[in-house]
This record gives C-alpha cells, sequence and structure tokens, in this order.
C-alpha cells in the first residue's frame, strides 16, 4: 500500500513514459556527481520513517533510496517506472511449483550502512517482524506456508520462508499460486535490515541503510536528514550498478504545516522543493507562472473515494450506499481540489489494467432522497472523518454537507494528518461511519484496488485497510481466484467485471484521480527530475545547478 497520506495519501499511482529504460539510469559511479544540500519540506511528518510500518506516498518517497527490497522498479518516469527489477536480489525470481515456490539470491558483497554484511535470512525477518509490529504491510504475505500461524502466535517462525546466508538463496513457498507475489517482493516493507533491528517504530533511531542514502538525523515530528550511505561507493554500488548512486551529498527535510508558507519558501528561495501539492487556490496561478521551468506535473494511477462502513447502520443497506453515490457531485469536488482531480466513480484508475468506464451513480439528488425514502434508515446519527490538510479537510466538509441534504445528523471530525491513517485503520476506534481516503498503487496490478481495500481477509484489528469494512462472500471469493492467476487479457475482462460489481454494492463513494504537481525552487533542475509511479519524486533524481 500505497498510500497517498497528506494532500495527495495511501500507499499506495502509476505514471507514464521514459523513452527507453535503459536510458533512464545510470550507473552509481556516473551519478555521484554534482554534491550540495537539497532542501525541502512536508506539510506533516510521515507516519513512520520506519520501511514496516510507512504506507504512504509521503513516506515512500522518504523511504525508497534508504531502504531496498529484494526486488524494486526502474528509476524512471511512466510506463518504464512501472517496471519490476532486481534490488537487492541478483534476479528477479524463478517460479515454479504451479507457481507456489519463489527461488532469489541475493547480490554478492552487499553490506549494511553501518559495515555489517546483508544476509539471506534477513528476509525472514523482516517478514516477520510486520506481524510483530502489526503493520498493514502484513496482509501481503500471510500466503506464505505457516504466515497466518505466524500471525495468531507470533512464534516459531515462518517455516515457508528458507533461506541460505551462505550462498545467499532464499526461498519462498506460498500456500496458493500468486500471481501478485513477485510485485510483493517490491514492497518497501519487504526491504532488507539487519536481524538485531527492534519490532517497534523505528522513526527516531532509523535503522542501518542498503540504499545510496542513509537517514541521519531525525526529530519526529519536526525533520530528518540524509547523508550518503558510506558503503555505497565501495560495496552496494559495486553490487547494484543499475541502481543510482543520487547527485546531492545531503538532504534536510522539514515539516512546514502552513502550505503557502511552504509554497512561499521555495518561489523565494529559501527551500530547494516542497513534496506536497501547492495549495489549492494557488495552483493554478502557479502552473501557468512556473510550469516548464520550475512546475511539472505527472497524472497519476490512483482513486479519491469516501469509505462507507458497510458493517453499520445506516450504510449496512446497500440503498442507502447508492443513494450518497448518487448524492454526490464529482464536478463540485473537481472544484475544491483545483482541477488537480480528475472524475471517476470507480474502483479501478483509469491507467490500471482492468479498466473499463463506466457510470452507475449520474449525480441525481432527486433519486438519492428517493432511495433514502425507500429505506427509512432508523439510524441517522454519522460521524464522517477526514484529515486537517487542505482541500481534503473541504472535501470531508462537502460531504458532510451532502450528508446533511439526505437526512443525516452529521458530526464531522478533523484528524491531524500525521494520526489519520492511524486512528481510522484501527477498528476498535469508535464512530468509524465513514469518512475520506485515497489510494495511491502498491504495485502495478489491479489486486492492489481490491484485495486489501475491499476482501474480507484484509478487516484487521489494526492497522485495517479495508476501512468500508466490505465483506462479501461471492467477491471475497473472485478476488482471491484472480490473485492466483498471471494478469492477461482474460484476466483484465475479469478486473473490470469485478470493478463494476463492487460498485453496485457501492461500499465507496469515488469521486477522482490525481494529478500531481512537483514544485522546486530555481536552483534545482527540473528536468532531471524523476517522479516515480511507485514512490513519487525520487530524491537520486535532484540535482542542483
Amino acid at each position: 500500500m500505497r498510500k497517498l497520506g497528506n494532500y495527495a495519501v495511501v500507499a499506495v499511482g502509476v505514471l507514464l513514459a521514459c523513452a527507453a529504460l535503459a536510458g533512464c539510469g545510470s550507473s552509481s559511479s556516473e551519478e555521484s556527481g554534482g554534491g550540495g544540500t537539497l532542501t525541502g519540506t512536508y506539510t506533516a511528518f510521515p507516519e513512520s520513517l520506519d520501511p514496516g510500518l510507512n504506507f504512504s506516498l509521503e513516506g515512500a518517497t522518504a523511504l525508497q533510496n534508504v531502504y531496498l527490497p529484494l526486488l524494486t522498479y526502474a528509476h524512471a518516469n511512466g510506463a518504464a517506472g512501472t517496471k519490476l527489477i532486481p534490488g537487492l536480489a541478483k534476479a528477479l525470481p524463478r517460479i515454479d511449483q504451479g507457481g507456489k515456490r519463489y527461488t532469489l539470491f541475493l547480490r554478492p558483497g552487499l553490506k549494511y550502512s553501518d559495515g555489517t554484511p546483508v544476509k539471506a535470512s534477513d528476509f525472514r525477518f523482516v517478514v516477520e517482524r510486520l506481524f510483530h509490529i502489526n503493520s498493514v504491510g502484513s496482509t501481503f504475505f500471510t500466503g506464505i506456508v505457516g504466515a497466518e500461524q505466524f500471525a495468531k502466535t507470533k512464534k516459531g517462525g515462518i517455516p515457508g520462508i528458507e533461506t541460505d546466508d551462505r550462498s545467499g538463496k532464499i526461498v519462498v513457498h506460498l500456500t496458493e499460486p500468486n500471481g501478485t507475489f513477485s510485485y510483493v517482493l517490491g514492497l518497501t516493507y519487504a526491504a532488507l535490515l539487519p536481524a538485531d533491528t527492534p519490532e517497534e517504530d523505528t522513526t527516531a533511531h532509523p535503522p542501518p541503510a542498503t540504499g545510496p542514502y542513509e537517514i541521519t538525523d531525525v526529530r519526529p515530528g519536526r525533520s530528518w536528514e540524509y547523508d550518503r550511505n558510506p558503503v555505497w561507493a565501495s560495496a552496494n554500488g559495486e553490487a547494484m550498478p543499475d541502481l543510482p548512486a543520487g547527485h546531492v551529498d545531503a538532504i534536510k527535510l522539514r515539516v512546514q504545516t502552513n502550505p503557502d508558507a511552504q509554497l512561499n519558501e521555495v518561489e523565494q528561495g529559501k527551500v530547494d522543493w516542497m513534496k506536497n501539492q501547492p495549495p489549492p487556490d494557488r495552483y493554478q496561478d502557479l502552473k501557468s507562472k512556473y510550469e516548464g521551468t520550475q512546475f511539472s506535473e505527472m497524472p497519476t494511477i490512483s482513486v479519491y473515494y469516501f469509505w462507507l462502513n458497510t458493517q453499520k447502520p445506516p450504510f449496512d443497506d446497500v440503498r442507502v450506499r447508492r443513494a450518497v453515490n448518487y448524492a454526490i457531485d464529482p464536478a463540485a469536488l473537481e472544484r475544491i481540489y483545483a482541477g488537480t482531480i480528475k472524475r471517476t466513480q470507480q474502483i479501478l484508475p483509469s491507467e490500471m489494467p482492468g479498466y473499463k468506464k463506466f457510470e452507475l451513480y449520474p449525480h441525481n439528488l432527486a433519486k438519492a432522497k428517493e432511495l433514502i425514502a425507500e429505506a427509512k434508515p432508523q439510524d441517522r446519527q454519522v460521524t464522517v472523518w477526514t484529515l486537517n490538510l487542505a482541500p481534503n479537510n473541504e472535501a470531508g466538509e462537502y460531504f458532510e454537507g451532502v450528508l446533511k441534504q439526505l437526512g443525516f445528523s452529521v458530526k464531522l471530525k478533523v484528524i491531524d494528518a500525521s494520526t489519520y491513517f492511524t486512528l481510522i485503520s484501527n477498528t476498535s476506534t469508535p464512530e468509524l461511519d465513514a469518512g475520506w481516503s485515497n489510494w495511491l498503487l502498491d504495485y502495478p496490478h489491479p489486486n492492489d484496488y481490491f484485495q486489501p481495500q475491499l476482501s474480507g481477509e484484509s478487516i484487521l484489528p489494526s492497522g485495517n485497510t479495508n476501512w468500508a469494512m466490505f465483506d462479501e462472500p461471492a467477491i471475497n471469493a473472485k478476488i482471491k481466484q484472480l490473485r492466483r492467476e498471471q494478469l492477461g487479457p482474460q484476466q483484465e475482462d475479469e478486473y473490470a467485471a469485478l470493478d463494476k460489481e463492487v460498485m453496485e454494492q457501492a461500499p465507496w463513494a469515488p469521486f477522482g484521480t490525481l494529478t500531481l504537481g512537483t514544485f522546486v525552487s530555481d536552483r534545482v533542475d527540473l528536468e532531471k527530475i524523476i517522479v516515480s509511479p511507485i514512490f513519487g519524486q525520487d530524491l537520486t533524481s535532484f540535482e542542483l545547478k
């Protein structure tokens, strides 16, 4: 997951275009020039700088070049940036036994930034650690033999992961075929860490890194910094010459909660880059003034939506959920987001395999009120959740107004962005009736929009990402069956049908997909910046003039 946390979230969008993959990245020795210190701001501190606990786009950007998984993605814009490539592994996995066994080998000579050798057994450690720390990411690994039992007991290890530190061999046995597991191996959740890493949030004391940068100084909630990984040039960069080393020598990022001040600091050259979108009321002016010189934008594969708790009144009635979808006007939300989202009423974003456009709920307030009158909900007390960053807070206010038009008494909870997803992902949090969310893909496969968000098996006491609490046996079965298969034209058609089937049940009210803007000072070479479809802005691509 990934998620779009602040302006943008979760985890887990895909952007398109780089001419030839071979031309999208340089070896570590070629990219180590430039130097200097890049400065930047976030509007909120990432929910975690622990690779096992982060699930937002903001955190993914912060961690991409620090903690590497066995597999990763090409450092490139667009479609080229969705290409799965070896990371710490020598090659993509060998898959046999009908799709149930994955075999990989570590590249030789890898070290953590403290000089400790990277071991094959570290992979087993990090997967088991996800369950110990109740990570959202643990759900991606429950298909490994023994993982479900381990999730219950937290004892005895996961027998489906076999490792040999001497040869670097890693073998993963799955309980059933899984056509998405190669993508799972590329998630930051699976980034290797030393086996003595604490089984708790390590944000304040980051563990040693495997990527070209290491996090050296963290003031939780306020700032964090990077230096070059001291072993990159002598060890990891030599072992992974196909991954970039980055241009700048240091990076300093801090929290600036005021979006206008954040933009002003970049415009005045006090800061080199702002991670989050410019304020909506200044977006179009900024675009017209700086596009092509200091500002660029790329479409994402993402979805913005309101979730409706399908297991509690009044949204346990499908008629009420359909009424909400009819009542919401995507055009109004496009205005709230100042043209940075494009309307949709579907689960799958338009660039995702399996997408076929349909519109089940054209805006029709009269129809919505008819459905409410037919349903006659007894419980009309509804709590709506959103976070405190514009324009997401305004979207929540708009949703509040829509529900009031339908006759509900609404309480709006506006939560700090740094804790929003933690709260709504804990099913013991009271009054989780409905709320705002968004999703940027974890991996470029349609399963990522169904399994973590809309399958019953993803409903967890903590780390829950099925915020609608949607648990339909027939749909669960279809999600599971499609996950077993390799993606092809037939599967894409089946995902398109699943998209429509889910929306007929209306657990969500989707309203848009995001365009991601990047604004930098005139000190930064805009043309060099890569905006990864998986991780957002690529810190190794920033070069100072």
